[in-house]
C-alpha cells in the first residue's frame, strides 16, 4: 500500500516538474507575466514623448490618424487614441498595439444618430468632449504617464483651447489633402462667398494652376490658378441648415489654426508641390502620407498589416478566394466607402452598367445599401462574372493581381490606397471632396477617367461601361496604367528611409521630444 503512494506522488512530481518547466519557457504563464511586466516597464522608461490622439468619430478618419500614430510608435513615442464611447461600442475590430481610451461626445448610446439634430450633435459634442478630454489628460498626467502633445482632427477646434488649458503642444492632422484643404481655407478667408451664385463664373485663389474645361462639372480647378464657382456649388450644396453646418464644420477647421504648433496633411509633397508650397507659407505645414500600413509600402513595420481597426467585419476569405480563381488583370473592384449613400436609381444604372461591360467585378454593396439592387440581379448573377459583398478588405483586394481597375466614389482614403497600390481608377464622386479628388486623379495624375453624370445627377450605365472599357483596353488606358505604376513607387518612396514624408515624421517627433525635455527639466 505504501509503495503504491510512493508510486503516485513520484508520478505527481515528475508532473509538476513538466508544469514548472513549462511556465517559464517561451509562451508559458509565467513568461507571459515576466514579458508583460517588462513590457510596461519599458514604456514608462524608454518612450520619448506621449501624444495623445484625438479624432472626428467616423472610420475615414480614424483610420489615417491611426496609422500616423503606428509610425510615431516605432520611433519611441507613446500613443494613446481618445475614441467616442457611441464610437467604440460599434467597433468590430480594435487595435492592440496602442492604449484606447473613451471620451464622451454626449450622445454615448448613438452618437450622432442620437441626435436631434447635426449642429446639436456639434454643440454637445464640444461642450462635453471637451470635459471628457481634460479629464483624460489630468488622468493620464496622475497615473504618471503624461501627455506631452495633442494631435487632433480639426473638424474638432475646441481640442486646441483643451491642450493650451494644459500648456501642452497641439498638431493639427487634416485628413484630406492640401488641394481641397486649400478650397476651404479661402471659404474662410472670404475668398470664395458661400452659396455661389449663377454670375460667379470663376474666383481667382493662390495655390492652384490645373487646366480644366469649363463645362467640367463638380471640378474645382481653372487655368491661371481659378477656382469655378458654378461647380463649386455642386461640391457643397447649401440647401438645407444641416448642409450649412457640415461646411461651417469644414471651413472652422481653420478658426484657430494660428494656434497651433504644426499642420500635418494626409498626403505627401510630390503628389502636390505647387499647394504644399502656397499653404507652407501660411502654416507650419508638413505632409507625412501616405498614412496607409507599411506593409503595402515601405514595409519597415513588419506588424502593420492592416489598419486594425473597422466598424464593419469584412468578408475576407470570400473575396480574396473568389479573386484568386479570377485571370490577372480582369476584375473591376467597386466601392463607394463607408458612408455614401446611393439612390436607387444610380444603384440601378452603376448594376446593369457592370453586367453589361463584360468584365468580372466583386462590388462592396454595404447591407444598408443592399436592397436599392435591381430585382433579380443578384439571383442572375453568376459567380463566375460577379461577387457582391457587404464589405472587404480593401488593401487586400487592390494589391491582388486580378484586379486591374477601381470603380470609386473618390474619398480620400480610398483615393490615396489606389495611388498607393498603383490601381487606375474610375470616378463617381458623391459630394464634399470627392469632386475635386476626382479632379485630380483624371487630370492632374492622369490614374483615371472621370464618369460624367446627366442632368439628373445620374451616371448612366453607358458610360459606366466606357469608362470602364477606357482605362482597361483602350490606348489612353494604357499611359493611365503607367502613370499608375509611376505614382505606385513614389508614394513608397516618400514614406521610405529619408523620403519627403519618412524625413517630416522624423522632424515631427525631434522637436516633440527636445519640446518635451524641455518642459520635464523645467518641472524639475
Amino acid at each position: 500500500m505504501e509503495e503504491e503512494k510512493g508510486k503516485l506522488i513520484r508520478e505527481n512530481a515528475k508532473k509538476w516538474k513538466e508544469i514548472a518547466r513549462n511556465v517559464v519557457d517561451e509562451g508559458g504563464s509565467s513568461d507571459k507575466n515576466i514579458e508583460e511586466f517588462v513590457s510596461k516597464l519599458q514604456e514608462m522608461t524608454t518612450h520619448q514623448a506621449h501624444c495623445l490622439i484625438l479624432s472626428y468619430p467616423v472610420q475615414g478618419h480614424i483610420n489615417p490618424m491611426l496609422q500616423f500614430s503606428k509610425r510615431l510608435q516605432s520611433k519611441r513615442v507613446k500613443i494613446t487614441i481618445a475614441l467616442t464611447k457611441s464610437f467604440l461600442k460599434n467597433m468590430k475590430e480594435l487595435p492592440t498595439s496602442m492604449s484606447i481610451e473613451a471620451i464622451s461626445d454626449g450622445y454615448d448610446d448613438g452618437g450622432c444618430d442620437q441626435a436631434e439634430s447635426f449642429e446639436a450633435y456639434v454643440t454637445r459634442f464640444k461642450e462635453i468632449g471637451s470635459d471628457t478630454l481634460s479629464q483624460l489628460i489630468q488622468k493620464l498626467a496622475n497615473s504618471g504617464c503624461p501627455v506631452n502633445c495633442i494631435v487632433y482632427d480639426p473638424f474638432l477646434p475646441w481640442a486646441v483651447e483643451v491642450a493650451k488649458n494644459f500648456g501642452l503642444i497641439s498638431a493639427a492632422f487634416f485628413t484630406q489633402n492640401c488641394a481641397v484643404d486649400n478650397i476651404y481655407y479661402h471659404v474662410h478667408k472670404g475668398v470664395i462667398k458661400l452659396p455661389p451664385t449663377q454670375n460667379d463664373e470663376e474666383i481667382l485663389i493662390p495655390g492652384f494652376s490645373s487646366t480644366i474645361e469649363a463645362s467640367d462639372a463638380g471640378a474645382e480647378l481653372q487655368p491661371d490658378k481659378g477656382v469655378h464657382v458654378n461647380n463649386l456649388r455642386r461640391k457643397i450644396t447649401l440647401c438645407t441648415p444641416e448642409a450649412e453646418r457640415i461646411i461651417e464644420m469644414m471651413v472652422n477647421q481653420f478658426s484657430n489654426l494660428d494656434k497651433v504648433d504644426w499642420v500635418l496633411i494626409n498626403s505627401f509633397y510630390e503628389l502636390e508641390k505647387q499647394v504644399i508650397d502656397w499653404m507652407s507659407k501660411k502654416y507650419p505645414i508638413k505632409t507625412i502620407g501616405p498614412t496607409i500600413p507599411s506593409m503595402y509600402l515601405d514595409k519597415r513595420l513588419h506588424d502593420d498589416k492592416e489598419y486594425g481597426l473597422s466598424i464593419f467585419k469584412p468578408m475576407t476569405n470570400e473575396c480574396l478566394n473568389w479573386l484568386n480563381h479570377q485571370p490577372i488583370s480582369s476584375v473591376v473592384y467597386v466601392s463607394f466607402g463607408s458612408l455614401a449613400k446611393v439612390e436607387a436609381e444610380q444603384m440601378e444604372e452603376l448594376a446593369w452598367g457592370l453586367k453589361n461591360s463584360n468584365n468580372n467585378f466583386l462590388w462592396v454593396v454595404r447591407s444598408t445599401e443592399k436592397s436599392k439592387l435591381p430585382k433579380n440581379f443578384l439571383e442572375e448573377l453568376t459567380i463566375e462574372k460577379g461577387l457582391v459583398v457587404s464589405w472587404c478588405p480593401q488593401l487586400q483586394v487592390l494589391e491582388h493581381e486580378s484586379t486591374v481597375c477601381f470603380l470609386t466614389h473618390c474619398g480620400w482614403n480610398s483615393t490615396l490606397e489606389a495611388i498607393s497600390l498603383g490601381v487606375p481608377m474610375v470616378t463617381m464622386p458623391q459630394w464634399t471632396d470627392q469632386t475635386t479628388n476626382a479632379k485630380l486623379v483624371k487630370d492632374v495624375w492622369e490614374i483615371g477617367v472621370r464618369a460624367k453624370q446627366d442632368e439628373k445627377g445620374i451616371v448612366r450605365r453607358e458610360v459606366i461601361e466606357e469608362c470602364i472599357k477606357l482605362v482597361m483596353e483602350e490606348e489612353k488606358g494604357k499611359l493611365i496604367r503607367e502613370n499608375a505604376k509611376k505614382w505606385k513607387e513614389l508614394a513608397r518612396n516618400v514614406v521610405d528611409e529619408g523620403g519627403s514624408s519618412d524625413k517630416n515624421i522624423e522632424e515631427f517627433v525631434s522637436k516633440l521630444v527636445t519640446i518635451s525635455s524641455v518642459i520635464k527639466n523645467h518641472k524639475k
